[in-house]
């Protein structure tokens, strides 16, 4: 089960900052990864970062403003966002995975467990 929290209503150039727990699977065998889906829109790859968590990987979209981390001992992913924009309002998802094992993981089919949506809104 991966549960998401820390979404909320930003002004333009705030910053937030998403968690996501994991319970009931060995998390450090995971990939780890975040999505986004804005309204009538697909949803998009937002950021990944590898079993060790020594290897990240972003869209081009959030590149040096997004930073997504991991810590195995407490089984938690976060995605730090920072000089947020309105674009980037959308549900953001976390999701785990190891059925690959080639590297980066930016689909969604690449993915085992997905945990529901925190609502990002970030006003002009």
């Amino acid at each position: 089960q991966l549960q998401a929290s820390g979404g909320g209503l930003v002004q333009a150039g705030g910053s937030l900052r998403l968690s996501c727990a994991a319970s009931g699977l060995a998390f450090s065998g995971y990939y780890m990864g975040w999505f986004r889906q804005a309204p009538g829109k697909e949803r998009e790859f937002v950021a990944t970062i590898a079993r060790n968590a020594f290897s990240t990987y972003y869209a081009d979209s959030v590149k040096g403003r997004f930073t997504i981390s991991r810590d195995n001992a407490k089984n938690t992913v976060y995605l730090q966002m920072n000089s947020l924009k309105p674009e980037d309002t959308a549900d953001y998802f976390c999701a785990a995975g190891r059925l690959t094992q080639y590297w980066p993981n930016p689909q969604p089919h690449e993915y085992d467990y997905w945990g529901q949506g925190t609502q990002v809104t970030v006003s002009s």
